[in-house]
């Protein structure tokens, strides 16, 4: 049998355990405390801080086997800001989709500038390999700026009304945020972002797939990449 990539050496749990724990907590808006309490009506007695150990030990490894899209030259990149205040100081979480709504990219920043955008399109062209067919942005001055000086030839559109995928994306954070009280620092921030989209990016069908049975199969899909990734299924 394939051993999984992630090693759950000198873990007393089984692999199946712990990355149900991880699971739940990223796939869904639960304190550490209610995942706690979830795995015990199942009969497994571990702490709260143990589970958030393991968010943050498997986590990372986790989002970083997970399925990545393939990026293509017919692809809508969507550009939005979000402010979120991390003790008492606000900060900037930069985010870009593309046409289905699949997060290609998100950054936490401290400036909502040129600079910031641009290091947001830097980050996405390494990622994709390719530039877009058109970016669409809100009115915020620094994404033209930024686009001039890294893809001055892609196509630009500066509209509120067009961007709305790109603002729908920040409302699942946004349920996180409130459950978990807020974030301590941009690090952490940054770190649960990275696996909390890869996880939706996983579950969560295209637009164009939206129907009853074309999600059903989706979601199979992607719970079997996810026992596969994790090991859950040795």
């Amino acid at each position: 049998m394939k051993s999984p990539a992630v090693s759950y050496k000198r873990h007393r749990f089984p692999q199946q355990i712990i990355s149900n724990a991880v699971w739940l907590y990223f796939r869904f808006p639960l304190s550490l405390r209610l995942v706690e309490e979830m795995l015990l009506e199942r009969g497994v007695v571990v702490s709260y801080e143990t589970i958030r150990r393991w968010g943050r030990k498997f986590g990372p490894a986790y989002a970083k086997l997970l399925r990545r899209r393939r990026p293509s030259r017919r692809d809508v990149w969507h550009l939005d800001e979000v402010v979120i205040s991390i003790a008492g100081k606000k900060h900037w979480l930069w985010r870009a989709v593309d046409q289905d709504g699949y997060v290609l990219d998100e950054i936490v920043q401290s400036r909502r500038n040129t600079k910031s955008a641009k290091r947001l399109l830097v980050r996405l062209l390494k990622k994709a390999g390719m530039p877009p067919t058109r970016i669409i942005t809100d009115k915020l001055r620094s994404y033209g700026a930024a686009k001039r000086e890294v893809m001055p030839a892609v196509e630009h559109r500066s509209h509120k009304g067009l961007n709305n995928r790109a603002e729908n994306s920040h409302l699942p954070l946004r349920k996180r945020e409130r459950t978990m009280q807020g974030f301590r620092s941009p690090g952490s921030l940054q770190r649960f972002i990275s696996i909390f989209s890869a996880l939706r990016n996983l579950f969560v069908p295209p637009s164009h797939k939206r129907s009853a049975l074309s999600t059903h199969i989706h979601r199979i899909r992607a719970i079997a990449h996810w026992k596969a990734v994790t090991g859950a299924t040795a």
